[in-house]
């Protein structure tokens, strides 16, 4: 079994000093076990508007924050699912919103871009975002070999589309990181509700790192990042503030509970992806 990190911030749109914040949150919980620790979206910087992420938009493989992860990776002995940062895209006036993974020798063995990207206005609300206006959505797959198995990647808005975890499943998941910020209303509604399904319907366990609490640029996220096991049972939840949940994931476990309960195997339906 091994222990693993879900990093709960509050980021705002000081990028030296949310990662002064994630360097912090990242030792405590190495220092508490962990050996692979889930940063929140948008870690390095919650900007006061959309067009922020381009100002601070960096060269894939270079740059202050890829260089402080991976220094602090190495550092901890820490594996790190950076939760995202844009990334230029060459030729291109809109930024990857990346999800960088550092081994614990800091250097970056994976990245998963965002397939989901978030337009909408919220029911009954002013609150609208559209994420598309800055981002360039991924369309890739991704799964990583970590020391507490085949972890599958997705990031917040991702979590609304089932069929994604169901295609990290035939790839060999075993669990799956959530980088996140949802907004405090539709995480009040179906932040809980969406992780547990995701972990109940795949068998596997799900570790999702949120933003939590009031931002710099007005906007509320509903924190509450967990730790949810194959069936169902929340491990580790931290409601608001920043912090981080800890919990152990058996790879061994998820293999047993689907050769036992094998749900899986009777699914009548294929899942294609472009």
């Amino acid at each position: 079994m091994v222990k693993v990190a879900g990093i709960q911030m509050a980021s705002g749109p000081q990028v030296a000093a949310n990662l002064i914040e994630a360097e912090r949150l990242l030792a405590k919980a190495a220092q508490a076990g962990a050996r692979i620790a889930v940063l929140p979206e948008h870690f390095a910087c919650m900007g006061m508007k959309e067009q922020d992420k381009l100002a601070i938009a960096e060269t894939p493989g270079r740059g202050l924050i890829q260089d402080q992860l991976a220094r602090t990776a190495q550092r901890e002995r820490l594996w790190i699912v950076a939760g995202t940062l844009p990334l230029r895209i060459e030729g291109d006036t809109k930024v990857a919103p990346a999800c960088l993974v550092f081994d614990d020798n800091g250097r970056q063995v994976s990245r998963f871009d965002k397939m989901h990207l978030f337009d909408v206005r919220l029911p009954s609300s002013e609150e609208a975002y559209c994420e598309s206006s800055t981002q360039r959505a991924g369309g890739e797959v991704v799964i990583v070999e970590t020391p507490a198995g085949r972890m599958g990647m997705a990031v917040c808005y991702d979590l609304r589309f089932p069929e994604l975890f169901r295609a990290m499943v035939d790839a060999g998941a075993e669990w799956f990181a959530l980088p996140a910020a949802f907004t405090f209303r539709t995480g009040q509604a179906h932040w809980d509700l969406l992780l547990r399904a995701r972990a109940v319907e795949n068998l596997m366990y799900g570790v999702a790192a949120a933003q939590g609490g009031y931002h710099v640029n007005g906007r509320e996220t509903f924190g509450h990042s967990l730790l949810v096991d194959p069936w169902g049972t929340v491990i580790d939840v931290l409601p608001r503030g920043s912090g981080f949940v800890l919990g152990e994931i058996d790879a061994r476990r998820v293999q047993d509970l689907r050769a036992s309960f094998p749900a899986l195997s009777h699914r009548r339906f294929g899942v294609t992806l472009p």
